[in-house]
This record gives C-alpha cells, structure tokens and sequence, in this order.
C-alpha cells in the first residue's frame, strides 16, 4: 500500500473526479459518509452522547459539516462550531447551507470557546492536510481548548495542525486524537514515533479513489501488508527435501548470553531452514544440545566467547550478533566475516552492530546487499543522532545507499530501508513484544529466509512482517503484558504459513 504526500493526495482526489465525471462535492460526501459509517459502527447515539464537530474553514471543515448532517439524520445528537475566516472554501459553503437548521451551529470567537462537558465526542474537522506551518491565534486557542478538555476525540483526516510530511515546532498546537480516521491511504505522520500522541488509533476507510492514478503514481515509501507480499514465499514442492531449503549458519552467543542464541536458534529453525549450524563458544555447548537438538553446533576454541570463524563454504546464508559480546576476539573475527563472506547473504545485528558502530572502519567492508537490523540506538551508533523521526528517515535512506545495503530499523511499524532509497513500514506488530530477545527471533527469522535462497528484499519484508504476526498471534493468547520472546518462536511457522497461503487468494 502507497504511502503518499499531501500533494499527492490531493492529485488523487483530483484524478478521481475527472475520471468519475463527479463534482468535488460528491467526493467529500463519499469522505463524510466513509467516516460516518465507521463512527456509527463504533457507537451507537446512546453509547456516543453529546458530539461536538469543529469546523475549519476548508475542505476538512466542510467533512466535518456533511459527517453532522449525516450524523444528525441517524439520531445522534450533534452541535457545530465554526471557526470564523474571511475566505471559507466552495465546498464548505455547500454544505455549510445544507446543514439541518435543527442542528445547533456556534460562530467561535476568542471570548466564545465551544462547552465541552466530561463525556462529550469531539470529532476534530478543523484543517485536514493543507496546513504547511504551525497553527496559531484562535485556531491554535480551539485546539488547546479541545487538549485540555480531556474529551474524545476522533480527528477526521489528519489530527489538526499536525503535518503530513514534515516535522514541525516541538511546542505546536496539535489535536490530541484518540482516533484518526484517514481515506483510502495512511499518511507518512501516522507511522512515526513521535506523532503517536496526536494520532492515536488510526484507522483507513476507504472512498474508492482512482485506482488509475494511484497504480501509476511513483511512490517512494509503502506501507507492507497482504497484498505487497503475495507470491513473495513459494509453496513447498511436494519432493523437496532438507537440502532444498539450505543450510544457515548463525554465529551467536556469550558467556552469560546464551539465551540470545536459543532464540535465534529457535526461529530460524521455525522459519523453514533445511539446516542450521550454531557457531558458539565452549561455554554454550550443553545449552543449545539440550535446548535446540534440531540444530548442530560447532563450538570455538575459546571457552566464553567467539573469536574465530568456521569454514563458510558450507552455508548458504550466515547470521551474526545475538548474545555476541563485545570482545577484541570476537571484533576480529567480525572483521574476517566481513572480509571473506563475498556474495553469501549475511544478516547483521545486536553486538555485531555494535562492533561496527565503535569500529566505523568496518562500515566499508559490508558486503553488496547484506541485511542489517538496529533499533534506533544502535543505528545511531552506525550515523548519527537523529534531530527527529523525520530526519532518522533521511539517515536510513543515506546509510542504506552509501553501503549498498538493506536495514530494518526495529520499533513500532518497523521501517525497511533499502539501496534503492524505498522505504518500507510494518503494519505488524504490538507493544507486547517490546521485550528482550525479540530482536533475536527476528535475526532467526531472516537468516532462514535468506538461506532458503528468498531475495534479500523478499526475506526482509517477509521477516519483518511474519516476526509482528507471530508477536500478535502470541499476544492473542499471552496478552501483551505476558508476551515473553519464546513466545514469538512458537507463533513464526504459522505466521509464515499465512503469507505461503496468500499465493491462493491474489
């Protein structure tokens, strides 16, 4: 799914009434009755009380004064205030005259905020995506209004005076929604961290904009789901055997780390791999015989951590970082992976990261491709600290091209960088897996799909998609509070078996 920009969005509006041979006011009243079919389904006019719908003076107020009337036509029990302007646009005039009189409309002023009583809805249709700077006078007063009220809110649109695609002033008035309901599309703001207290929920409710313009428009940033990875992991042959699906290599493990490499261990084997060999130190033996027997082990001659590498002809796909430790030994042997690795594919993460981010040298040794997976410390370690979400973005897409590699940056909706400077954000996933060891189930995950022989993009998307399914599928049964990394190890082979089905239904 396409992440688009406000120009763009705005294109696709227009397109799609050229196209329609419709009037933009039929589109906004496709937008209203989008919104307001999710809101009643939501809330039933007792559940939802007294609505309160504030109106901007352009097209996302104009939303607002069609959702009242619809809203009214149903039962609920609905008031308007209106933000005064000189210039108000043509739509929000249609319907600003097709407002019921029974509806009770209030002109704001600075003297005149709306009441707003303790269990009152506030749906927030003050300005959509056309704002371009911070909000201030009596726009910014009605938005702290509303904040300080304490009241839900469901912003419709966009929460207003957030931007759709730039950061702006730390101290700007934002709405604080509950609930954002956007059309068709999800904006680039709902996905980043810093945003999440104005957005809230969002949700997308679809006004069948042009599916013209949008397969041609160029869009350099998706949201993943279904669609995006239908036919990405091919079903098994019938006469497929452990050689099929290749032999990986994970290199992992330290005195007192040990756990990482289980997880690892766990996932990679639960992700479909033929083969998989743990390269660990001495100490780690008796621990993964007897908790990963599935998997061989080929211990290193030093008793607490790895310092040197095995033989890579073997393996089709290598894995470094869980549990690694931090230690000269294991820098070098790091230093030699890099050096000799060549075309296999190689996963990169948690103290193998963290070697590269306190030796920078190593940087130019990462091979064509290779897939790595920080959280967001860990990838400034690798550049820089990031003034803000907006930013870290721009650091990714420079990490990604400058190295010639992909990189996942872990968190709530994950973000694929790639080479090319596309960025992909996860729609899987909850707070639930905010716990240690996650990143180490991911680490299986990708190294198994790598060395089944899935293109590093493939295995990426796919990885990052199934490793939040698996997290949602435990969360279903442990609750997020409960949800613990072992979970997710049990969840991944039918999270992957999800994708597998969904050749059948594209």
């Amino acid at each position: 799914m396409q992440i688009l920009s406000a120009a763009q969005t705005r294109l696709a509006d227009q397109a799609t009434i050229e196209e329609e041979g419709i009037a933009s006011i039929d589109l906004m009243e496709r937008a209203a009755q989008a919104f307001t079919t999710w809101l009643t389904a939501r809330q039933t006019p007792a559940e939802a009380g007294e609505i309160l719908i504030c109106c901007g003076p352009g097209n996302n107020g104009g939303d607002g004064l069609a959702v009242a009337r619809r809203l009214h036509g149903a039962s609920y029990a609905v008031r308007v205030a209106l933000l005064p302007a000189e210039r108000r646009s043509t739509d929000f005039e249609t319907n600003h005259k097709r407002l019921p009189e029974a509806i009770p409309a209030q002109e704001l002023n600075a003297g005149s905020l709306p009441l707003i009583q303790p269990g009152t809805l506030v749906v927030d249709a003050l300005f959509g995506t056309g704002i371009t700077r911070p909000l201030d006078g009596l726009a910014a007063a009605v938005v702290e209004h509303i904040n300080q009220a304490g009241a839900r809110v469901v912003s419709i649109d966009m929460p207003s005076g957030l931007l759709t695609d730039s950061p702006q002033p730390s101290d700007s008035p934002i709405i604080r929604a509950r609930h954002t309901v956007s059309f068709e599309l999800p904006k680039l703001a709902f996905l980043l961290p810093q945003n999440a207290r104005y957005v809230g929920q969002w949700h997308l409710a679809p006004i069948s904009l042009s599916r013209t313009f949008l397969k041609q428009a160029v869009a350099d940033m998706h949201l993943v789901e279904d669609a995006l990875l239908a036919g990405r992991l091919p079903r098994r042959a019938t006469f497929a055997h452990k050689g099929t699906f290749g032999h990986a290599l994970l290199v992992a493990g330290s005195y007192g780390k040990m756990g990482a490499a289980v997880l690892a261990a766990g996932a990679c084997l639960r992700s479909g791999v033929g083969l998989l060999t743990v390269a660990a130190p001495k100490a780690g033996y008796d621990t993964l015989q007897s908790q990963v027997p599935e998997a061989m082990c080929r211990t290193d001659r030093d008793k607490d951590h790895i310092s040197e590498l095995p033989d890579l002809r073997p393996y089709s796909a290598v894995g470094i970082g869980p549990g690694l430790g931090q230690h000269d030994d294991t820098r070098a042997a790091l230093e030699e992976l890099l050096c000799t690795v060549l075309k296999l594919p190689l996963v990169l993460d948690a103290d193998a990261l963290n070697l590269l981010g306190a030796n920078r040298g190593l940087l130019d040794l990462l091979p064509p491709r290779c897939l790595l997976t920080p959280h967001p410390r860990e990838f400034e370690r690798l550049t820089e600290p990031a003034r803000d979400d907006y930013h870290r973005l721009e650091l990714l897409r420079a990490f990604c091209a400058q190295y010639d590699c992909y990189v996942i940056l872990k968190g709530a909706h994950s973000c694929l960088g790639t080479p090319e400077g596309t960025l992909y954000f996860n729609s899987t996933g909850n707070p639930g897996m905010a716990t240690g060891g996650s990143g180490d189930v991911l680490t299986g995950v990708l190294t198994a799909l790598l060395a089944q022989g899935l293109t590093p993009l493939d295995a990426a998307l796919l990885g990052m998609y199934a490793h939040g399914r698996a997290g949602d599928r435990a969360a279903a049964q442990t609750g997020q509070i409960g949800l613990i990394a072992g979970d997710l190890v049990q969840h991944i082979g039918p999270a992957l078996e999800e994708l597998v089905d969904l050749a059948d239904n594209f």
